[in-house]
């Protein structure tokens, strides 16, 4: 059975978008789908990637507006016409019902969507107590639970460990997700990473291309 990583945050509209045909692919093809939910912005932070309010109104515009019409239209996924009015809360309550979650044995898989949804589809605040047991016990009474413990501890050393390996292993943004130990950045490249379970590509370096490379013949 083929592992695959997920590093995401619960605030992440392309984590939200990509999620159901994630959760396609894994069906298809016998996945086992580990959920590590990260603090995204240490991890951006750590790349040297600027700062949301220090980005162009050209790349915001592109990136955080354009680009996530287009691939929730492409994916058919319901999605506000706005940016989040509670995007820029903490994420250790939110990521933290999700790791607790885990750690109960929910059905992280819809745990995770519905969370990810109530954000990007009903703009409901993250930080909200209220809201999130509300989207919590709308999938199962007993998912209250999860609101209660996700400041917990326990949870938030998990919380802080997903959130230093990404830091550790590179990543830049959310998703990300791990095949067999190869990064792939994005939903958008879920297409890619299907190919390669069932076709892995071979191995890679590009800063040091063997002789017969078709690289160097360019």
């Amino acid at each position: 059975m083929k592992t695959i990583e997920y590093f995401y945050s619960a605030h992440s509209a392309y984590a939200y978008i990509g999620h159901l045909r994630l959760l396609e692919i894994c069906s298809s093809h016998g996945c086992e789908l580990v959920h590590k939910p990260i603090d995204l912005r240490p991890v951006v932070r750590a790349v040297g990637s600027l700062p949301f309010d220090r980005r162009t109104q050209h790349n915001v515009d592109y990136h955080f507006g354009r680009e996530i019409e287009r691939w929730a239209q492409f994916r058919n996924i319901a999605i506000l016409s706005h940016r989040p009015t509670y995007h820029d809360r903490q994420l250790d309550f939110s990521n933290g019902i999700l790791i607790a979650g885990i750690n109960g044995s929910a059905d992280i898989d819809a745990l995770s969507y519905a969370i990810l949804q109530a954000h990007w589809r009903d703009d409901a605040d993250l930080e909200d107590p209220d809201q999130m047991r509300k989207v919590a016990t709308n999938l199962n009474p007993e998912y209250g639970k999860f609101v209660d413990i996700a400041l917990s501890e326990e949870v938030q050393r998990i919380h802080s460990s997903n959130t230093n390996e990404a830091i550790e292993r590179g990543i830049f943004g959310s998703p990300t997700y791990f095949l067999d130990g190869d990064m792939y950045y994005g939903q958008d490249h879920l297409e890619l990473m299907e190919y390669a379970i069932s076709q892995p590509f071979g191995p890679f370096n590009f800063l040091n291309p063997k002789p017969g490379d078709p690289r160097l013949e360019k």
